[in-house]
């Protein structure tokens, strides 16, 4: 026998010591931290939305978030509010480091939820369960120094692009109250603006009366009363979105909206505040895409 061969003996002596000190996989341990995160960002959900309902600041704070993360659900920008409320760019781990991009040493991440698995619900239907996802920040990355800040579109262009297959027609008129730049009538089914506005008093004005249109399901039962906070809140977002100053609106007396709700009715209503900013801003998107796009010139012939 080789006088070397007591080395081995040794090595994989101690490589089985290792293994058994090493800490098995606890299942049960997992599940119950992942059921336990699960809770949190539930109890979050609603301590948040609670926050919301009583305190116009952090509601306009929310509207900030969601006008800023407008693919997210109003429970992700909930739960962005209550953790990043600066936040301007998420992902996660993976998806930055695909993008070359990493996570900056001693940061912490916070959860949004994610869709899960289907499952059927008691009364036969199809639910889905979500699952907490740690997301990161730009300004938590080594990204942050090359942040640039977002590029506006000029009034001309944001203005085209909001009145761009816009549901109803537009037309100016000077026969309105002296309160309201622009108004929409359910019947005709039309929006009238003022004569000579600036840009930002068109963008504002326009931006509220479109949401009600788009409110409108034309069965002659749409009451303007009842939509006008969620008009305008969507008009806010879009104004925040889009680079028009925000400085008129003011959300002080938004917790009287909430009273008597419970937050799950408080998110059905901040539901359609979004869809309905949502489905402007994607229009809007779509025309500024176009207008970016060089035109084509004909060919010499």
């Amino acid at each position: 026998m080789s006088e070397l061969d007591d080395l081995f003996r040794q090595d994989a002596a101690a490589s089985s010591s290792f293994r058994t000190t090493e800490p098995s996989f606890d299942k049960e341990a997992w599940v119950q931290k992942k059921q336990e995160l699960r809770q949190w960002t539930y109890d979050t959900i609603d301590a948040t939305t609670l926050s919301v309902m009583q305190n116009g600041e952090a509601f306009q704070q929310y509207l900030d978030v969601q006008s800023r993360f407008d693919r997210y659900s109003v429970a992700n920008a909930l739960l962005i509010l209550a953790q990043r409320p600066n936040a301007t760019r998420i992902a996660d781990f993976d998806t930055w480091k695909e993008q070359g991009v990493f996570i900056r040493r001693k940061e912490t991440g916070f959860y949004i939820l994610e869709p899960g698995e289907t499952y059927q619900k008691q009364d036969g239907s199809t639910g889905i369960s979500y699952n907490p996802k740690k997301m990161f920040d730009i300004a938590q990355t080594t990204a942050a120094l090359k942040r640039e800040e977002p590029a506006f579109p000029d009034d001309r262009a944001r203005i085209k692009a909001l009145i761009d297959l816009a549901p109803v027609p537009i037309g100016i008129g000077d026969a309105l109250p002296s309160v309201k730049h622009a108004f929409y009538q359910p019947e005709p089914k039309n929006i009238t603006i003022r004569r000579g506005l600036e840009a930002g008093d068109i963008f504002r004005a326009l931006a509220q009366e479109l949401t009600h249109a788009e409110l409108d399901r034309g069965d002659g039962r749409y009451n303007r009363s009842d939509n006008e906070f969620v008009a305008y809140s969507a008009s806010y977002m879009l104004c925040r979105q889009f680079g028009v100053a925000t400085d008129t609106f003011r959300f002080d007396r938004a917790p009287e909206k909430w009273n008597g709700l419970e937050p799950q009715q408080v998110r059905a209503e901040l539901t359609l505040m979004k869809e309905a900013f949502q489905q402007t801003s994607q229009r809007m998107n779509r025309n500024l895409s176009q207008q970016r796009q060089p035109k084509r010139s004909d060919p010499v012939r």
